[in-house]
């Protein structure tokens, strides 16, 4: 298997959906960051990657048919140059309304009390976090996210950028309001018949997901206190029996 597809396009972008319909199409696995959690020997390759050491992406990512979203999509143009015959897939998104959704969902959920709590317990959601900041926050955004306008500028200046890098006939511009059609005719494939277009991971259920880990939060933490609670009372007791 080989990369097929590499997508250029930063995350909020419709990228769950696009892995998706990627899957859908033949092109799977498909690349994500969501790979990178559920694969902890992954976050030191892509940290080593933005540090400048070498990767070997064939052997890396011998398994995956595409790959869309950060961290990929940070080293689209060494990818290129590791894939020769890979298209690339440039997801765009209206500037305003894709600060929005990543102000709402990918900023600040490692900022929750329910991830900040799971990071004490966790290493690897401690080191996966890092590694988002490295590439994002701090990298893509040099540290200047929560600037409304200059982070819209860097969102924008990245699409440029791509669209002056990636040769007009391997390159596809892609909202994915636009559906199959599209998509289908970049990569030459027929579009599926009667399945609508995968919308995935939207701002709301994301936001729903968080609601919800903050109430098993809640629930665990309670019970902790609960179980604490019981083990002090039985330690009281005995105690004040043995005096």
């Amino acid at each position: 298997m080989t990369i097929q597809l590499i997508g250029a396009g930063f995350g909020r972008t419709g990228t769950t959906s696009i892995k998706a319909a990627l899957e859908e199409l033949g092109f799977g696995p498909c690349y994500h960051m969501i790979e990178v959690l559920t694969h902890p020997a992954h976050v030191p390759v892509w940290s080593g990657a933005l540090g400048g050491r070498t990767v070997d992406w064939r052997t890396f990512l011998a398994h995956y048919g595409a790959i869309v979203d950060w961290p990929g999509c940070t080293f689209y143009q060494e990818l290129m140059a590791v894939y020769p015959e890979a298209k690339v897939l440039l997801t765009v998104r209206e500037p305003e309304v894709w600060y929005e959704s990543t102000r709402n969902t990918i900023y600040r959920l490692p900022r929750s009390p329910v991830m900040r709590t799971l990071r004490f317990f966790v290493p690897h959601l401690r080191h996966f976090f890092r590694m988002n900041d490295q590439f994002i926050w701090q990298g893509a955004f040099s540290g200047n996210f929560e600037d409304r306008q200059q982070a819209i500028a860097t969102f924008q200046a990245h699409i440029e950028a791509v669209k002056q890098a990636v040769p007009a006939e391997r390159l596809l511009v892609y909202d994915v309001r636009d559906g199959w059609e599209p998509l289908c005719a970049f990569l030459n494939v027929p579009a599926p018949q009667g399945k609508p277009f995968p919308r995935l991971n939207d701002t709301a259920t994301v936001r729903r997901m968080l609601w919800l880990s903050l109430i098993a939060l809640a629930g665990i933490l309670a019970a902790l206190v609960g179980l604490v609670w019981w083990f002090f009372h039985r330690f009281t007791k005995r105690t004040k029996a043995a005096i």
